[in-house]
């Protein structure tokens, strides 16, 4: 039997987050699961070069919003933990199920399509592709299954 430990839920803090955020929400409570919630913030290497106050910046901004995430989950009783990272966001989040063994990575597509998507490049793709365990992508645009 399928049993899910560890879920993985890269967050990007836009509108689409709040589906995610609620679909690893229930499959963790089902299952008894934890939620590691995982910020990639992708700044060109060219820019990051001798600016680490940009840098910190960046992480200050985002680490405020995880810890208001992370403190909300556990005040709903969920086990959740969740890092910032600096890189390529495919990468990054792919390491980050290698390193934490997780059994589910949920995530949100933007659904981009065309020209944007073809010179944007797709995350939730290149995740999917190489995932070491099942993804399960919320579109933005989608209608929830999971009540509130």
């Amino acid at each position: 039997m399928f049993k899910i430990r560890t879920i993985l839920c890269p967050v990007d803090f836009t509108d689409a987050i709040q589906k995610e955020v609620s679909y690893a929400k229930e499959f963790a409570a089902g299952m008894g699961a934890s939620i590691y919630l995982l910020n990639v913030i992708d700044i060109p290497a060219e820019i990051m070069v001798n600016n680490l106050p940009l840098e910190e910046k960046f992480e200050k901004a985002e680490y405020d919003k995880l810890e208001e995430l992370k403190a909300r989950l556990a005040a709903e009783g969920v086990k959740v933990d969740g890092s910032i990272e600096f890189g390529d966001p495919a990468q990054v989040i792919l390491g980050k199920a290698h390193e934490l063994g997780v059994n589910l990575i949920i995530m949100s597509s933007h659904c981009k399509t065309g020209f944007s998507r073809l010179i944007l490049g797709s995350v939730t793709e290149a995740v999917m592709r190489k995932s070491p365990c099942p993804v399960l992508v919320v579109k933005s645009n989608e209608t929830e299954f999971i009540g509130d």
